[in-house]
């Protein structure tokens, strides 16, 4: 599901305004695949509208004030560089700012490596910024979206004080085939989906598209 087409399915009808919409992502690396790294920037910004990987805003649900921070997988693969980092830390400064609860969303491949190191270091900025959310003692709601992987799951998508997941979403710092060709074993059919995550502890729900904006009013209602 496109980042804007969530945001609409989750906030009351006009509410939301997006934040820090200038922030985009340089080449810091003058980095060259088989195509320069400028290029797909470019395409992907034509393909999906976006100027980056994640679209951040304040919004009302069912009047409930909110901060959103929203992934949109169509975009690299929803990676994260120095711009997808610095606006979802900007939404948590903003939720501060605001005193209101976060809401955030995730689909992503991980650390976007065009941007090497730089990209890593968008793990523990954003954990950071996520603590000082919680120092603030504001909560953050996390939905995650198929897939969450690798550098985002590692960082601010695993510090949700409620998480839950979308039915069948590949939730796992590594898919299991390669896992598979890693260890050579045999892994179970549901390795690193939702339903092995929460059997495990690592999610407090699954909870279907359909039903997800009620049960975050719920959240919402109970934090208020």
């Amino acid at each position: 599901m496109r980042a804007r087409a969530r945001i609409d399915w989750y906030t009351d009808e006009g509410s939301f305004s997006e934040d820090v919409a200038d922030i985009r992502s340089d080449d810091p690396l003058d980095f060259f695949d088989l195509r320069p790294y400028t290029e797909r920037l470019s395409e992907a910004e034509l393909n999906t509208g976006l100027g980056e990987a994640i679209v951040v805003g304040q919004a009302a649900m069912d009047g409930h004030a909110v901060q959103l921070a929203v992934m949109d997988f169509a975009f690299m693969g929803g990676s994260m560089g120095r711009a997808v980092g610095e606006k979802l830390s900007r939404a948590c400064d903003l939720a501060v700012e605001r005193s209101v609860p976060l809401v955030a969303v995730t689909s992503s491949g991980g650390a976007r490596m065009q941007e090497g190191i730089l990209s890593l270091m968008q793990l523990p900025k954003t954990v950071c910024a996520v603590e000082e959310l919680h120092d603030a003692r504001l909560p953050l709601f996390m939905v995650m979206a198929h897939p969450t992987t690798a550098g985002v799951l590692a960082s601010f998508a695993a510090r949700g004080d409620v998480t839950i997941a979308e039915p069948g979403a590949l939730i796992a710092f590594t898919g299991p085939r390669v896992v598979q060709q890693t260890t050579r074993e045999k892994l179970p059919d549901d390795f690193g989906l939702a339903e092995q995550n929460l059997r495990f502890g690592h999610l407090d729900a699954i909870v279907p598209r359909p039903e997800q904006r009620e049960y975050l009013l719920k959240l919402l209602r109970l934090w208020s």
